[in-house]
Order: structure tokens, then sequence, then C-alpha cells
């Protein structure tokens, strides 16, 4: 013990007996065996040494303050590790230390052990309208309302043609076309301007209807000022050029859609000749036109008919469907007016 200089006294070794068997843990003090609580300490004076019994020393401490298990020390004897009992084995396992088998296993199905298959984009995308079974509905459905449409086209034709007296009432009453055009534009602009009307059943059969009626009525009036034979030669030609472009578009990896805005140039540059043309008759101005006129619109069926596919850079929706027949009914119309005015002019 020492003395400081305030006068009190300092402990060197504080006590740790304690009345347990064990060391008491660090900062833990406890009043030694023999001092009396009872014995005032009053009349002893600052700077009057004290008797205080110390006990032993404390063990020194492991890596985290107390013995570990098994390490024995002060108060902590030796003991033995304690033995590993048996593994206890599950309802299937096979073995002491073999894992339980998983449930499929356990009943009897097989299970596989390597990695999961690999699925295709195709199976995930079975609900969306990008699906090649809806994309193949769609495609039928396109090419049955244009086949009822060409049906429809070809029956007036012949009608205004192989007919005397009906193509002599159009040939005498030219507004009837005029009316016809009127009749055939409001739908048509309908048609093109509201997205939500033609995808709105009935309504947008209606309107394809009244439109085919239109159209069909202008182009038999339109085939009546011409010979039988050209008609006839002008029908077969464009039944073969259309149906080959058709089959080449649906085949091809080219991909046409991408010239779509060179093609909408070419058309703006054609209805500024056509118009020239006018102006300026020539027979010769009037061949290239119809020439330029027939190619154009080639191209422009060939577009058409890779936007049904879907896998293009452009393409429509499956809910377009009456749009898709409109856009290739009226490509196949316009060959068939310039190839038969390419024979007309021709033939003088």
């Amino acid at each position: 013990m020492a003395q400081n200089k305030d006068g009190y006294t300092r402990f060197d070794n504080p006590p740790h007996v304690t009345t347990m068997d064990q060391p008491a843990p660090p900062g833990f003090m406890m009043p030694p065996p023999s001092y009396d609580a009872s014995v005032p300490h009053e009349g002893v004076g600052p700077g009057v040494p004290v008797t205080v019994y110390a006990g032993p020393p404390y063990a020194p401490p492991t890596a985290f303050g107390n013995p570990m298990y098994g390490q024995g020390g002060s108060g902590y004897p030796q003991q033995p590790y304690p033995q590993a009992g048996p593994y206890a084995t599950g309802p299937y396992s096979t073995g002491p230390y073999e894992q339980p088998l998983p449930y499929e296993a356990a009943m009897g199905d097989p299970v596989q052990n390597g990695p999961p298959p690999d699925y295709e984009k195709d199976q995930f995308e079975s609900f969306g309208l990008d699906n090649k079974v809806i994309r193949r509905m769609f495609i039928r459905k396109v090419f049955a309302v244009l086949s009822v449409q060409l049906a429809v086209t070809c029956g007036f034709v012949a009608l205004f043609t192989f007919e005397p007296h009906v193509k002599l009432f159009v040939t005498r009453n030219t507004w009837t076309y005029w009316v016809g055009y009127i009749v055939f534009l409001v739908p048509y602009l309908v048609i093109l301007c509201c997205g939500e009307f033609r995808r709105k059943h009935p309504w947008n059969v209606i309107s394809l209807s009244i439109l085919t009626l239109a159209m069909s009525y202008m182009v038999g009036v339109i085939s009546s000022f011409y010979d039988t034979e050209i008609v006839v030669m002008a029908a077969g030609i464009t039944v073969v050029v259309c149906f080959t472009v058709i089959i080449f578009s649906l085949q091809t990896k080219y991909d046409f859609t991408s010239c779509y805005g060179v093609l909408f140039v070419c058309f703006i540059v054609l209805l500024f000749f056509g118009i020239l043309c006018i102006f300026l008759y020539s027979r010769i101005l009037e061949l290239i036109y119809a020439s330029l006129g027939a190619l154009i619109f080639t191209c422009f069926l060939a577009v058409d008919t890779q936007l049904l596919l879907g896998n293009k850079k452009l393409s429509l929706s499956p809910e377009e469907y009456v749009f898709a027949s409109l856009n290739l009914y009226l490509d196949i119309i316009q060959i068939f007016l310039y190839i038969l005015r390419i024979f007309g002019r021709s033939r003088g």
C-alpha cells in the first residue's frame, strides 16, 4: 500500500477473497474474511496504515477472460471432452451419414440431378400478341377477308365487262363513278384515321364492306371503258404478279419494311408526275406513269405483306386485321388498274 499526496489510502492489491470456492472475476471486490464491518473505524486518522488481508493473486486469464472448457485452472479441474453420439438417421436415408432424399424420390418419382433444362423464349410468350399461333391465325383471317374482297371485285368487273346493258349504262352516266368515289372515301378515311373504330366489331367490318362495294363499283366502271380482252389479260397478269410477290415476301429473309420511307417518297413523286401528265398529255408519258405506278405498288404489296409476319422491323398488331386487309386490297387494285392502263394505252 502507498499513500498519495491528498492523504487517501490506496490499495496495491484489492481484496478478492470470496466465500465461494472459485476466484472472483476481475473488477469485483469483496471484503476480506477477517474484516469486521461492526467495528467502527472513525478513530483512524488519515495517514495511519490499516492492515488488510490479501488473498492469493489472480490466475492468468485466458484469451477471453475465462478458462476454456477442459483447460483446467484455478477452481476449474480438467474435464474430459464429451463423446459424440450416434447419428440419427431419417426415415428415407440409406446410411448413417447420408442426407435424406427429397420428397419426390421418396414417393418413387425420378429426380433430375443435372442442370435445369433450357427453355426457348417462345415458351414464355405463349400468352402475348407475338405468339406464333396467334400470328398465324391473324394471317389466315387477313387473307380470308382479302379473298372475299377480291371475289366481290371480280364479280363487279365481270358484270360490267361482259354485260352490254350495264356497260352502256355506266358509259352514259359517268356521275355514278363520282358517287362511288365519295362513298369509298368516307369509310376509307374513317378506317385510316380512327384506330379505335377499325378495331371495334362489327363497325369495322361494316365500314370495310361499304368500302369494298364502292371500290368494286369504281373498278367495274373503269373496266367498262376497255375491251373485254384487255380486261381479262390485265386481270390474269395481276393475279400472277400479286401471287408471286406475296409468296416471295412470306418466304424471303430480306426485310422490305425497312424501305417503307423510300417507297412513300416514290409515291409522292409519282403523284406529282401524274399531275404533270394531265397537263402534258402524251402516250409515252402515260406508259411511263403507268409502269412506275405498277412497280411502286408492287413494292407496297411486298411491304404490306411482311407487315403481317411480325418478325420484321415494322409489324401490325393482330387486332388490325381490317387495316391489313384494306392495305393489301388497295395495293392489288392499284396494280390491276395500272396494268390495265398500260395495255389500254399500248393499243391506242
